[in-house]
């Protein structure tokens, strides 16, 4: 399948992902793979006695779970050419060990750029826990394809292969 070129995106579209618990199993991973060992998020008993009273998730991985459901949404599959930044990120709630989460997507910006196989998409982004709480919000800007560049790129790969 093949993602969507930026024209075929229109400012004020909203998609919503499928969801995705957020297991111990996940934050341990994290916490090795980031480096981050803060107590709040491997040490249950430390957790425990503070204001929150569990352990959470990490709010990076919070972000890095965002990239993922969007992913799943297809979205740009082979037409998103790079990130090009995150801004005016939020984490509004904690995400907890057992939340189940979604994203809901919602185009501000779609535009092509003065290169004729480029545009640039931006979309908010809310992660959502199964309350439906906004535990995380930000805008994310992509640099996807246009439906030129991807034609090109289809033709490119035809006579490479």
């Amino acid at each position: 399948m093949t993602g969507k070129c930026i024209e075929d995106f229109t400012v004020g579209e909203v998609a919503v992902s499928p969801g995705r618990t957020v297991t111990e199993t996940d934050v341990v991973t994290y916490s090795w793979v980031s480096g981050d060992t803060n107590p709040m998020h491997t040490d249950a008993e430390y957790s425990a006695r503070s204001p929150l009273g569990q352990r959470i998730a990490h709010g990076t991985l919070g972000m890095s779970i965002v990239t993922g459901l969007s992913a799943r949404l297809g979205h740009l599959d082979g037409t998103a050419i790079a990130a090009l930044g995150v801004d005016e990120w939020r984490f509004e709630k904690p995400i907890l060990l057992g939340d189940t989460v979604t994203l809901r997507t919602t185009v501000v910006e779609a535009r092509t750029t003065s290169r004729p196989d480029r545009g640039v998409l931006v979309r908010r982004m809310d992660l959502l826990n199964q309350r439906g709480e906004r535990v995380q919000t930000g805008l994310m800007t992509t640099m996807v394809l246009t439906r030129a560049g991807l034609a090109a790129k289809t033709d490119e790969e035809r006579r490479t292969s």
